[in-house]
């Protein structure tokens, strides 16, 4: 009885080997891969930007997907994955 449960453990063991080694092979590379973000400052934002939630609700407004505050005088820049 319990040589049944080292085989068991032992055959789990390696079903979830190959299975991380299965992932990697086929999606890991797929993961990394990132594309570039292009910037627009902000029509419609009025004042500094200090909240990036703010900024990307207004930059929704104006039809893209995402915003975030940057610079040094704190503008709102509204994001999308370049083209």
């Amino acid at each position: 009885m319990g040589s049944s449960k080292v085989v068991f453990a032992f055959l789990l063991l390696l079903i979830l080997l190959f299975a991380t080694l299965e992932e990697e092979e086929l999606g890991g590379n797929i993961l990394k891969v990132e594309g570039r973000m292009c910037e627009s400052q902000s029509h419609g934002f009025k004042g500094q930007c200090w909240s990036d939630h703010n900024c990307r609700m207004v930059c929704r407004n104006e039809h893209f997907p995402g915003g975030r505050c940057r610079g040094f005088r704190k503008r709102c820049f509204c994001t999308r994955p370049c083209a």
